[in-house]
C-alpha cells in the first residue's frame, strides 16, 4: 500500500502557491458573479444525499490540485486496503472493516475481497450475529410486558445508538421508551431509575470487553436497583453487547451479542451495539439503515475522484485546516431529530483525527483535526450564530436540511427551510455598513447537505459519508485514524486518584491536584 503524507507531495507545494496567489483573497460573491454555472459545478448527488459545495472558497484550479493531492498521497490505495481487509490500524495491528457490517451477504464481492477467505469468513459471522440480534430485537418489541429499554454504554456504545434512535423517532412504532445512560456521574442513572419498573424494563449493557469502568459501574448499580426492587430474573431483563461472554455470564447475563476487534467503538452502531436502534425501529428498518450506509460505501469505493463526495469533503477539510487555517467547523442540522448528530460527529472526527503524530510516530508539521461543534437550527441562530456572522474568526458551517417533514403542523417546515437557506446566504453575501455595528463581512463559507427525507436509509448514508470523509482527511495527513490512545491516560490516572479520595494520601501528586484533593476531602 503506497501512502505519502500530504506535505511531501508536489501537489502540496502547488496548493501553497495557489493559496498565496488567489485562495487567500478568494471572494465567493465574485466567484458567483463570474460563473453562472458555479452551483452546478460545485454540487453533486450521492446516495441519498445532495451536496452543495458552491459556497466554499474553492475554484476549479484549486479543486484540481486537491485531486492531485489525493492521488499523490495514495488515498485511493489506502481506501482499497481498508476494503480489502488489510491491517491499516497498524498501532493496534487490526483490520478496519466497519463497512463489512453493512455489506449484504449476497452482495457482489470486489476483486480484493474475493481473494480473501478472511473477508468471507468474517462476513458470515457478521450476518449470523446480525440475524440473531435482530431476532432478539423483534422479541423485545413484541413483548407487551416490556415498556422501557435502557442502554448502558459510553462513547461509541452510546453516542451512535442514541443519535440514531432520536433521528429515527418517526419510525419507532414499538411502543417502547428508550433510555441512554453513559455518564459515571450517578445523577444520570439516578434520574432514570424512578421512571422504571423492574418487571417492565430491559437493560442493555454495551461494552466490548465488559470492563469499561463507567459502563460497568452503571451496570452494577442498575443490577443492584433491579434486585432491590424485587427483580429476580436477570437473564430475562439484562442483555450484553460484548465479546466477553464469560464476564457477562458471571454478571448473570445469558443473552449476549458480540462483535470483533476490527470494529472501532465510534464505528460500532452498525454492529450488535446497534441493538437499541433495532428495538426502536424494528429489524426491517435497521436493515434499511445498513443498506443506506452500504450504498455510500460503494459510492466511496467506486466513484471517480471528481464525483466522489467523501473525497471532495475530506479534501475541502484539508484545504481549510492547513491552508486557510480555519480551526473549527460548525455543524448545523436543521432538523430537531438530528439534535445529537453534532455530538456524534465530534467523537467520529476528533477521536479519529485528533492526533499530533503520523502513522510512523513522527510529529506532524501542520495542524490536523479541527474542533467540531454545533446545535440544531433554528436554536443556534439565537445562540452562537452571532459569532459565525460577525466574529473575528471565520468558521466554515455545515448545514444539513431535510426536504420532507414528518409532521402536519402548518407553516413550520417552510419556515425552517427558509431559515437554513437564509443563514447560508447571509454568511456568504454579508451586508454593507462600513464601520457600523450592522456590517457583515460576508464571504463566510458553508457546505449544504440535503436529504429528501430523514429515513433509516438516508441516515445510514449520511453517517457513512461522514465516516469516509474522516478517513480521507486522516489518510492525507498520514495519521492512523483508527486508534485512540489519547483516551487512556486520564483513565489510568483516575484509578490512582480514586483511592486517594478515601485515604487523603497526596504523595507524588502535583501541587494543584494535591490541593484540590484536600479541598474535596475537607
Amino acid at each position: 500500500m503506497a501512502r505519502t503524507r500530504c506535505d511531501r507531495t508536489p501537489a502540496w507545494g502547488a496548493l501553497q502557491a495557489a493559496y498565496k496567489a488567489s485562495g487567500q483573497a478568494f471572494d465567493l460573491r465574485n466567484a458567483f458573479a463570474a460563473d453562472a454555472q458555479r452551483f452546478a459545478t460545485f454540487s453533486q448527488e450521492a446516495p441519498y444525499v445532495f451536496a452543495d459545495l458552491s459556497k466554499n472558497r474553492l475554484d476549479a484550479q484549486t479543486q484540481g490540485l486537491l485531486f492531485d493531492l489525493a492521488r499523490q498521497s495514495g488515498v485511493l490505495e489506502h481506501r482499497d486496503a481498508m476494503f480489502a481487509g488489510e491491517k491499516i490500524n497498524a498501532t493496534e495491528g487490526r483490520e478496519v472493516l466497519h463497512t463489512l457490517l453493512r455489506k449484504p451477504a449476497s452482495a457482489p464481492t470486489n476483486t480484493a475481497q474475493a481473494a480473501s477467505t478472511f473477508i468471507a469468513d468474517e462476513l458470515a459471522k457478521v450476518h449470523s450475529t446480525l440475524d440473531a440480534m435482530l431476532a432478539y430485537a423483534e422479541i423485545v418489541r413484541a413483548d407487551g410486558a416490556i415498556t422501557d429499554v435502557v442502554n448502558i454504554g459510553i462513547g461509541g456504545s452510546d453516542l451512535g445508538p442514541q443519535m440514531a434512535v432520536l433521528a429515527l423517532d418517526a419510525f419507532a412504532t414499538s411502543g417502547k421508551r428508550m433510555h441512554f445512560v453513559s455518564n459515571v456521574d450517578g445523577h444520570e442513572l439516578a434520574a432514570k431509575l424512578p421512571q422504571l419498573k423492574p418487571e417492565s424494563t430491559v437493560f442493555l449493557i454495551a461494552s466490548k470487553t465488559f470492563t469499561t469502568i463507567e459502563t460497568m459501574t452503571n451496570a452494577a448499580s442498575a443490577k443492584a436497583w433491579f434486585e432491590s426492587q424485587g427483580g429476580s430474573d436477570i437473564a430475562r431483563h439484562f442483555a450484553a453487547l460484548t465479546t466477553n461472554v464469560a464476564a457477562a455470564n458471571a454478571f448473570g447475563i445469558t443473552t449476549t451479542f458480540g462483535f470483533w476487534d476490527w470494529v472501532g467503538g465510534r464505528y460500532s452502531m452498525w454492529s450488535a451495539i446497534g441493538l437499541p436502534i433495532a428495538i426502536a425501529i424494528g429489524a426491517a428498518c435497521f436493515r434499511d439503515l445498513l443498506a443506506g450506509a452500504h450504498a455510500m460505501d460503494e459510492h466511496f469505493r467506486t466513484a471517480p475522484l471528481e464525483s466522489n463526495l467523501p473525497v471532495r469533503l475530506g479534501l475541502l477539510d484539508v484545504w481549510y485546516r492547513n491552508f486557510h487555517g480555519f480551526s473549527s467547523r460548525s455543524i448545523a442540522p436543521y432538523h430537531s431529530a438530528l439534535r445529537r448528530l453534532p455530538a456524534y460527529l465530534q467523537q467520529l472526527e476528533m477521536e479519529s483525527n485528533g492526533k499530533r503524530v503520523d502513522a510512523a510516530g513522527e510529529a506532524l508539521p501542520f495542524d490536523s483535526c479541527p474542533v467540531l461543534w454545533g446545535e440544531p437550527g433554528t436554536n443556534g441562530q439565537h445562540a452562537y450564530f452571532q459569532m459565525l456572522h460577525q466574529g473575528t474568526e471565520v468558521v466554515p458551517v455545515e448545514f444539513i436540511a431535510v426536504k420532507k417533514a414528518r409532521h402536519d403542523l402548518k407553516g413550520h417546515h417552510p419556515m425552517l427551510l427558509a431559515n437554513v437557506l437564509a443563514q447560508a446566504q447571509a454568511l456568504m453575501v454579508g451586508k454593507s455598513d462600513i464601520g457600523g455595528h450592522k456590517h457583515f463581512t460576508g464571504n463566510r463559507p458553508s457546505t449544504f447537505l440535503l436529504l429528501d427525507d430523514l429515513t433509516p436509509a438516508s441516515l445510514g448514508a449520511l453517517i457513512a459519508l461522514q465516516e469516509h470523509r474522516v478517513f480521507v482527511s486522516g489518510s492525507l495527513w498520514g495519521i492512523n485514524s483508527f486508534d485512540q490512545w489519547g483516551v487512556e491516560l486520564g483513565k489510568v490516572l483516575a484509578k490512582d486518584i480514586e483511592p486517594r479520595l478515601a485515604s487523603g494520601d497526596a504523595t507524588g501528586l502535583d501541587g494543584s491536584t494535591a490541593g484540590l484533593l484536600a479541598r474535596l476531602r475537607a
